[in-house]
């Protein structure tokens, strides 16, 4: 059994009830499904199952639906947020969040590649590229099916 204060690969998949408890997003706007790997303080996977029945659909576009690209910076960013307040639960070796935030601060060199569209299961990977004190800078892929769809650098800032 993994003890929950290593810092190594956890075999962990956070579901969406897990997400919850660690993110103040709901719905509309929580854009992460669930969370398929996570090496804490250093990177996560997150999945986000994009329907038909998205509300941004219905104005981008009506014949023509794609996933705003923002909103896929949105879930990486969202996505480093879960990586973050995981791995301070884990470094105090607690059961539940604390009441710390993580704030989206900038976003660099943001590429959009590929559209998604309904059917796609967006794979969101953010890799810590380095931490000062509490501003966290990140370098975020997102993929559909193994193709590069979104790709930013973007810092995040944890406050309580």
């Amino acid at each position: 059994m993994t003890d929950i204060t290593d810092k190594k690969t956890l075999d962990t998949i956070l579901d969406i009830n897990a997400i919850k408890k660690l993110l103040p997003h709901r719905y509309p706007f929580l854009l992460v499904d669930k969370v398929k790997d996570i090496i804490p303080f250093e990177s996560a996977t997150g999945i986000k199952l994009v329907t038909a029945n998205e509300w941004y659909f219905e104005g981008h576009f009506p014949n023509y639906p794609i996933m705003p690209g923002v909103l896929i910076i949105e879930a990486m960013a969202q996505t480093a947020g879960v990586l973050i307040l995981h791995s301070q639960q884990i470094e105090n070796n607690q059961q539940s969040a604390e009441q710390n935030m993580v704030y989206f601060m900038s976003m660099d060199k943001v590429k959009f590649r590929n559209p998604v569209v309904p059917g796609d299961a967006l794979e969101i990977k953010v890799i810590k590229e380095r931490v000062r004190g509490n501003v966290w800078r990140f370098i975020g892929k997102a993929f559909v099916d193994g193709k590069l769809t979104n790709e930013a650098i973007f810092t995040a800032m944890v406050a309580n």
